[in-house]
This record gives structure tokens, C-alpha cells and sequence, in this order.
């Protein structure tokens, strides 16, 4: 217990090292449903014509035309949902005063890429247009899965070029499917999401899709993306995959925040959401944003 940050000691020793298996998928599928059934009354639950649903959270007192941001919910390309992120979602609305919309995109197996990463671009084209939408300040954003999914939307807005993004905000991204296989990388410390985890997802996110085509750490051209923040613990199994997509941004010309937690998991801030690192950590995304997406305004029309 050494490695951990002092205030995620307790909770490295009860968590599991790895939670998501074929095994294990049916019942959190079911918790996910579950929790998704009677939504908070201040979340307007809508779906979209292509049948895909987005919770949207309103800032209070938000300007007529305001910053939004796309946020894209974790767990693996496999299991999750949009609520589960209801409390984060309100928390960026209420600090930002923006608009969030988070997307329930399809999971893997059953709609494996590009369904997923095609669920979360309608659902980036319908939030630009939305009347109290800004729609030079939308930045997209996710945990995990989702901020694999925030990586490969900001790649294919970049190159479908029908939506400038301002910001891409990356939380402990899972961006590159090779780290499932590369040796030496399993680590004891690893909490919630290890190697063997890592190889069902991506296979199952993947299915007969082309990972250089895929997978946002084999694109080989990252010129051109928004600025982002990249924020991962060392003691998750992302560590080192994250660090290297945050040089090739650094090195393509592309603005990049890096934010290294000394001891931190996968998830801490989600398991733990009260302790100080995980406030610290949060506190800095809310700062980031507001920089790049609020104290920015559009350019007349």
C-alpha cells in the first residue's frame, strides 16, 4: 500500500483489481438499467431521431447563448450508462454555467465500432445546434471508455469538418488498445480496470474493425484537434499510453494539459469522490474548461 496516495490506501485495499468479465457483464448491465429508470427532476431525459438518448443538464442562469459540452460516460466500450454520471454532468453545468449533454451511446458487443463513436457525433451535431447553444464553444469530454470515445469524436469532427470543437477533455482515457497486450504492463497496483479487462473491451469495442482506423493512438495525424487536458493516475493501467497520446498532441502542435496523480487508480476520483486528491483533480478540469470553453468568446458573426 505504499505506492497509493495516502487517501486512497483504504480504498485500494477493497476495491477489486479487475470488475468488468463476460461473466460479470449481465449484472452490471442490470444495475445500469436500473439506475437509469427514474431520472432527478432537474435532468431532461430526451431521445434523439436516431433513436440514441442524451441526459442534458441546464446551468442555472445560463446566458442565451452558452458553452456546452458533450460528456461521454466510461466502462470499457461495454457496460455504463449516461446516468451514472448525473452528479458530474450537474457539477461542470452548475460551476461552468454551460449546458451538458451526456450521451447513452450503444455498448459493445452488440454495436461494436464505429456504432458507438457514431452515436456520440449525432449526438455532438444535434447539442452545436441547439438554439441556446454557443456553437464555437462546445468541447466534448469522458472518463475511460468514454474518454477514448472523446479522443476518436475529436478526430472525426476534425476531419468531417462540420463541427469546430473548442476543448477535448480526457480523464484517464483508454486511447490505445495496444497496452491490452504489451508485456511488462500488468502491475498488482492496477485497481478496476487491468490487462485482461483491457483485452475484452477493446476486442469487444473493436470486432472486425481496423484498429489503425479505430483506435485514436494509431491515428498517425493529430494536427489540427482542439486543445486538451489529459488526466490519469499512476497506478492505472492508462499511465503510460496517456502520457505518450499527450506527447504526439504536444508534438503535432496540438495544446495539451497533463495532469499526473502520484498513486492514483483507475476511477479514485469515482471511488472515492469526497477525498481532497479527488476534489484537487476535479477542481482543475472545472478550471481548464473554464479557460478554454467559458472565458472564450465566439468571434462575431
Amino acid at each position: 500500500m505504499a505506492d497509493f496516495h495516502p487517501e486512497l490506501k483504504r480504498s485500494a485495499r477493497l476495491i477489486p483489481r479487475s470488475m468488468i468479465t463476460p461473466n460479470s457483464l449481465p449484472v452490471f448491465r442490470v444495475a445500469a438499467r436500473l439506475m437509469d429508470r427514474r431520472p432527478p427532476p432537474d435532468v431532461e431525459v430526451l431521445t434523439l431521431a436516431s433513436g440514441v438518448r442524451v441526459r442534458l443538464h441546464r446551468a442555472p442562469d445560463a446566458p442565451a447563448k452558452d458553452p456546452a459540452l458533450l460528456w461521454i460516460h466510461g466502462g470499457g466500450y461495454v457496460i455504463g450508462s449516461a446516468a451514472q454520471d448525473d452528479d458530474v454532468c450537474r457539477r461542470f453545468a452548475r460551476e461552468l454555467g454551460v449546458t451538458v449533454a451526456a450521451v447513452d451511446y450503444r455498448l459493445a458487443p452488440e454495436y461494436p465500432y464505429p456504432t458507438p463513436l457514431e452515436d456520440c457525433y449525432g449526438a455532438l451535431r444535434w447539442l452545436v445546434d441547439l438554439p441556446g447553444v454557443d456553437p464555437a464553444r462546445v468541447a466534448v469530454a469522458g472518463a475511460s471508455a468514454g474518454g477514448g470515445l472523446a479522443a476518436a469524436l475529436a478526430l472525426l469532427a476534425r476531419d468531417r469538418a462540420e463541427v469546430n470543437l473548442a476543448a477535448q477533455l480526457l480523464v484517464y482515457p483508454m486511447v490505445d488498445d495496444r497496452s491490452a497486450t504489451q508485456e511488462g504492463l500488468d502491475d498488482h497496483r492496477h485497481r478496476l480496470w487491468t490487462q485482461k479487462s483491457n483485452v475484452y473491451g477493446w476486442a469487444s469495442y473493436l470486432g472486425d474493425a481496423d484498429p489503425n482506423v479505430a483506435v485514436p493512438a494509431r491515428n498517425p495525424d493529430l494536427r489540427g484537434l482542439p486543445p486538451a487536458w489529459i488526466g490519469v493516475g499512476t497506478n492505472d493501467l492508462f499511465h503510460q499510453e496517456d502520457l505518450a497520446y499527450a506527447e504526439r498532441l504536444t508534438s503535432a502542435g496540438v495544446p495539451c494539459d497533463v495532469e499526473v496523480v502520484p498513486g492514483a487508480f483507475h476511477g479514485f476520483d469515482g471511488v472515492v469522490p469526497k477525498a481532497r486528491v479527488s476534489q484537487g483533480f476535479f477542481a482543475n478540469q472545472v478550471t481548464w474548461l473554464r479557460r478554454h470553453l467559458v472565458q472564450t468568446e465566439s468571434a462575431p458573426s
